[in-house]
């Protein structure tokens, strides 16, 4: 019995090795092939401020907010962070955010993984010429489609929920001006001593 479960633990040691073991590429390829993938995404670095809006699924009410982004490289580029924040008109934060895009280069896939609200999920990204698509998905044959338009110092974003058979209809749209340079998130980080 003993050395059945040797060899079962043996077996499974060689099967969860062997996607490392079997990657052609080596680590500094990879990361590099990250950074170019992810070297369009650029665009969006920086602090944004503008005004936004979604509405309640449940009750279809209209949310204002003013709305914030600050987006910056991580790992030397290798993935970019996102922290949306969405202010009342009192000053209340009424809605925040976080996400990672990251690029997969033996997938050759992008990644939006993103929590909000208590939620949390991984969604595929597209880049496009002008910004970029997500799209979280909204039930067996729907999705909500955030499509992204950066360009000449403003980002503008709508999310549509899109069924089969029905025409999209737009739930969330913010529009941004590019309010200055961050060096967030890499600045800060621990020295060696």
């Amino acid at each position: 019995m003993r050395r059945s479960f040797a060899v079962a633990i043996a077996t499974l040691s060689l099967a969860c090795a062997a996607p490392v073991l079997a990657q052609p590429a080596a680590p500094a390829a990879l990361v590099a092939a990250q950074k170019e993938a992810l070297a369009p995404l650029s665009i969006m670095d920086g602090v944004w401020r503008g005004k936004g809006w979604s509405l309640d699924p449940a009750t279809r009410t209209r949310h204002d907010v003013n709305q914030t982004e600050r987006v910056g490289p991580l790992l030397g580029g290798a993935v970019k962070l996102i922290e949306g924040r969405g202010y009342g008109a009192d000053g209340s934060i009424t809605f925040n955010a976080f996400a990672v895009v990251s690029y997969d280069p033996m997938k050759k896939t992008f990644t939006l993984s993103s929590w909000a609200m208590g939620r949390a999920g991984d969604f595929p990204l597209v880049p496009t010429a002008e910004g970029f698509i997500w799209t979280v998905p909204a039930g067996p044959t729907a999705v909500v489609r955030y499509t992204a338009v950066i360009k000449d110092g403003t980002w503008r974003e709508i999310g549509e929920y899109v069924a089969e058979g029905q025409p999209p209809r737009q739930i969330f749209e913010m529009n941004l001006k590019r309010v200055g340079d961050s060096s967030w998130p890499e600045a800060g980080a621990v020295p060696m001593e």
